[in-house]
């Protein structure tokens, strides 16, 4: 990823921010809309991605690399969960696509066919039952792979007021937390008390 990190970073010292939007979207799209659509299923992890894009798009030029690119895009994709949550989802109506990532968009929302073959799993079903706090931390540990340093990150709203100290102390809560959700999820499956 850190070859990724030089090439947006490079991209975006000569302005161009089209560009490293686009690259950015192209590797880590299908990531993050898996992620998307794990934490909130099919339909509305499609919405969220969208806002996520928009976001990402209109946020990159002022990113200043206090993380990783791919654990900052992780605290976008956060956000666009919140907010839909929160009932803040798109409206198409009204809004202008964003034409020059068109084709990327459409690229990246062609892996939710692949990811419904994903929903059949077990342990994907029982994920989904989870509160969205402990399916996003769950989603991002085992399917993404992050450290719970990056998770911390992830979790933080603002990385400016972010220091050391509560990045150490929020990993070490995520840390328990995925060992709970862990030891519950795993305890839920030997009991078989999953729906076919």
């Amino acid at each position: 990823m850190a070859e990724l990190d030089d090439r947006i970073r490079e991209l975006l010292e000569a302005g161009q921010i089209e560009q490293a939007t686009t690259l950015a979207l192209r590797e880590l799209g299908p990531e993050i809309m898996g992620f998307l659509c794990g934490v909130l299923g099919d339909d509305d992890g499609d919405e969220a991605f969208s806002a996520f894009s928009e976001h990402l798009w209109r946020s990159l030029p002022r990113f200043e690399w206090r993380c990783a690119f791919r654990t900052w895009t992780y605290m976008i994709a956060r956000r666009a969960i919140s907010k839909f949550r929160r009932g803040a989802r798109r409206h198409v109506e009204g809004r202008v696509p964003l034409s020059e990532l068109a084709e990327i968009l459409e690229a990246v929302r062609k892996t939710r066919t692949s990811l419904a073959a994903d929903r059949r799993h077990t342990l994907v079903r029982l994920r989904d039952e989870l509160p969205i706090e402990d399916r996003t931390l769950l989603i991002l540990r085992v399917d993404r792979g992050l450290s719970f340093d990056e998770i911390a990150l992830a979790f933080a709203d603002q990385l400016e007021t972010f220091t050391d100290a509560d990045a150490r102390r929020e990993s070490a809560r995520l840390r328990k937390r995925f060992q709970l959700v862990k030891q519950r999820l795993m305890a839920r499956a030997r009991d078989g008390r999953v729906e076919p």
